[in-house]
């Protein structure tokens, strides 16, 4: 239903036109595009989407979020409007929702076919995709519906509601993406949970400095449940006897998405060569929504840790240099001994020579003597 009698459409476009400054807002996404003029073109390119009320005024919904059972079907809106100043052909269509490798909110490329909440949108034609023209400044109301399968399975299914305008270039063709994050709830039982895996460590640092180092931690976030859920991360290093040599700092994880993984890294600074250090993290799970009763949610904790190295070198040059020191010095005292013994002997020896000369030179002056005094 195009809205069309000009009080309406006034506030509509004023309201349009006030959303489309924060455009990569809106739902977590905005695909990258050139820029809005072309060279040789002076028109202007906008896209806008915004959840929309009973009343058809947006109704200050940042993403559109479901709770249902298998087999119901759920009734929405959203506005469309043309931000540009030309006229302004749109598709509108919904996809499945994927974390990239670094935990970013992404959805599928234009050309993948969404299995999951994507696929259970229809909008009033009964198609997956509608297309229309607006002019410039124009909003359209569009009702649509998801209609949840039989088989549903339980827990969170999210995707996007997706308004795309192809801009034509002479070479290139540019295809501009607006979308507002679709999360679903399927009732059944929730299974919550986030674990980290492949948790590797590695000491960085310069050898002649013990004090300065850091310990870099890349570290993934698996969500093997079926929850979306965001988390809150401590990390910290300690060494023998569980002694902490780096204050523990935290962070945060994004909303990661039910079977999907993100992988991430950590710097713990100001880390000494303590030789032996066990870096951890402690990842605490929470359901990332306005809803008290999901707030409620119970998610288990869970920890990882690892072993990695800081070879002292420093420390280790400074002892090798004292053993040796020590080494010589005991070399040199035993060298300074063996003289001084060798000495002594030495001295005995010519004491015990003199002594042996004088009596044998002695006893010659007696016989020499007793000898002058028998020829006499």
């Amino acid at each position: 239903m195009q809205i069309s009698t000009p009080p309406a459409r006034t506030r509509l476009a004023r309201a349009v036109a006030a959303f489309v400054l924060t455009l990569t807002a809106i739902g977590g996404l905005l695909a990258a595009s050139s820029p809005a003029m072309a060279a040789d073109d002076p028109s202007t390119v906008g896209v806008a989407t915004r959840p929309a009320g009973a009343d058809g005024l947006p109704d200050g919904r940042t993403r559109l979020s479901y709770s249902a059972d298998p087999g119901q079907t759920i009734a929405d809106q959203v506005l469309v409007g043309n931000t540009g100043s030309a006229p302004q052909e749109f598709t509108v269509y919904a996809t499945d929702a994927f974390n990239a490798e670094d935990g970013a909110f992404s959805l599928l490329p234009t050309a993948d076919a969404p299995a999951s909440i994507g696929a259970w949108v229809k909008f009033e034609n009964g198609e997956d995709r509608i297309r229309f023209t607006l002019a410039p400044e124009e909003v359209r109301l569009l009702p649509f519906t998801v209609a949840f399968p039989a088989e549903a399975t339980p827990g969170d299914h999210v995707g996007g509601l997706v308004a795309s305008v192809i801009e034509e270039g002479q070479q290139v063709s540019l295809d501009r993406r607006v979308a507002t994050a679709i999360y679903a709830r399927v009732s059944g039982e929730l299974q919550p949970q986030l674990t980290i895996r492949g948790f590797e460590a590695s000491y960085e640092g310069d050898w002649w400095n013990p004090f300065g180092g850091a310990v870099r931690i890349r570290y993934s976030v698996a969500n093997p449940g079926n929850v979306a859920l965001a988390g809150n991360v401590t990390m910290g290093v300690r060494t023998v006897f569980g002694i902490p040599v780096a204050g523990e700092q935290g962070g945060g994880i994004p909303v990661l998405l039910p079977g999907n993984s993100a992988t991430y890294e950590f710097e713990a600074t100001g880390v000494g060569q303590w030789l032996y250090l066990n870096p951890y993290a402690r990842l605490n799970p929470f359901v990332d929504s306005d809803d008290p009763d999901q707030q409620l949610l119970a998610v288990p904790a869970t920890n990882r840790d690892g072993v990695t190295w800081a070879v002292p070198w420093t420390l280790l040059i400074l002892l090798a240099l004292a053993g040796l020191i020590l080494l010589f010095l005991r070399w040199r005292r035993r060298q300074d001994a063996a003289r001084a013994q060798a000495w002594m002997e030495y001295t005995e020896q010519e004491a015990r020579r003199k002594a042996e000369h004088e009596q044998e030179s002695g006893q010659d002056a007696e016989l020499s003597a007793a000898g002058r005094a028998g020829d006499s």
